[in-house]
């Protein structure tokens, strides 16, 4: 029986993917949270990861907050690129397969089609560099690797970094009355956090090293998606298109960060439908919908 441990085991990607693990059955599971398991302290994670020694280490620890890690490059650093280097490390000496979670920011958006595993990355804003340089880490310390590219989440835990997720934010706004003005030049692959961990359980399953992008089959914009989530549950509220220009954000974002896989097989593939089912079946599942919706 494999055993895995998923650090970073309480926000969106990390609940779904302890559900998916436990839910295949050939796992021995252990979910570590920020209070089990400090990825920053190479103490913390040594200590700890020599005490359990696991076949699979998934590191799900980020700080993802975009905008704010431009005021606070030094703490997105400490956690996602040393963060990453600290359990690389801890995995390579005891032997244990090493997944890092990796982002669509990694890429500046230029390229005007969906990227694939083997474009070159060249990231505009700290996240970005600093999800970059934990890919470039753990690929340097550990031997055995598996990075996996995934964006724009959405899962039943909500983004506890953030304070939920774009999907929640919109509809609670909505159903208040709220006017809705959303960007329609920026381009993305809405994933939902159930069908990366399931397309990831499959990885571990098949013993798979390498990089690859996980996200749901297709793209759109934010506006699209809004769009697409109020007309599944049926709330009638306008929504308007606006661009990039007309929204400051602090942090750059890529005008077209979209993923696509041309390396995953397709027993790993049929995890990841396309993104209109995803959202369907997430709204299923978070209740807005009935078992016959």
């Amino acid at each position: 029986m494999m055993r895995v441990a998923v650090i970073g085991n309480t926000g969106q990607l990390g609940t779904d993917l302890l559900n998916a693990l436990v839910e295949a059955g050939s796992y021995e599971v252990f979910g570590l949270s920020h209070r089990e398991i400090e990825c920053t302290d190479p103490a913390s994670v040594e200590k700890r990861l020599k005490t359990l020694r696991p076949d699979v280490v998934v590191n799900c620890a980020a700080f993802v907050r975009v905008d704010e890690s431009e005021d606070r490059p030094e703490e997105t650093f400490r956690v996602n690129s040393l963060g990453a280097l600290h359990v690389a490390r801890a995995c390579a000496e005891i032997d244990a397969l090493c997944v890092y979670i990796s982002t669509d920011y990694v890429f500046d958006g230029e390229k005007g089609s969906p990227y694939t595993e083997s474009d070159a990355p060249h990231p505009i804003n700290v996240y970005g560099v600093s999800k970059l340089g934990g890919e470039y880490l753990v690929q340097e310390t550990c031997p055995r690797w598996l990075i996996a590219r995934l964006a724009s989440l959405f899962g039943k835990a909500g983004s506890s970094g953030k304070g939920g997720n774009f999907v929640e934010t919109i509809l609670a706004k909505a159903k208040s009355g709220e006017p809705l003005r959303l960007v329609d030049d920026i381009r993305m692959s809405p994933t939902y956090t159930r069908d990366a961990a399931q397309a990831l359980e499959r990885l571990l399953r098949e013993r798979t090293l390498g990089l690859f992008h996980l996200v749901n089959a297709g793209h759109c914009t934010w506006y699209e998606f809004a769009c697409q989530a109020m007309e599944v549950v049926g709330l009638q509220h306008r929504i308007e298109p606006i661009s990039a220009l007309e929204y400051p954000m602090k942090a750059r974002r890529p005008k077209d960060s979209s993923l696509e896989s041309r390396k995953l097989n397709p027993s790993v593939k049929e995890c990841l439908r396309p993104w209109r089912e995803a959202l369907k079946a997430y709204l299923k599942e978070k209740g807005y919908l009935s078992s016959h919706g």
